[in-house]
């Protein structure tokens, strides 16, 4: 899974683009990759999606 880590403001995600991945489960993969031991270690997992109303909307799974 092709991915972009990005932090600010004291937090750190996990961002994947879903018009060129797909995520089965997010929730599942959120915890997996946020953890800091085993994972890539983030606050959690957002996904870049198609929207009816804009270019893109973000889906945030957060790590719990």
């Amino acid at each position: 899974m092709r991915f972009t880590k990005m932090h600010g403001a004291g937090n750190d995600y996990v961002y994947v683009n879903v018009f060129e991945e797909k995520v089965p489960r997010p929730s599942e993969v959120a915890v997996r990759v946020s953890d800091r031991h085993t994972g890539i270690g983030g606050d959690g997992l957002i996904l870049i999606a198609p929207s009816d109303k804009a270019d893109a909307r973000m889906i945030m799974f957060n790590a719990d």
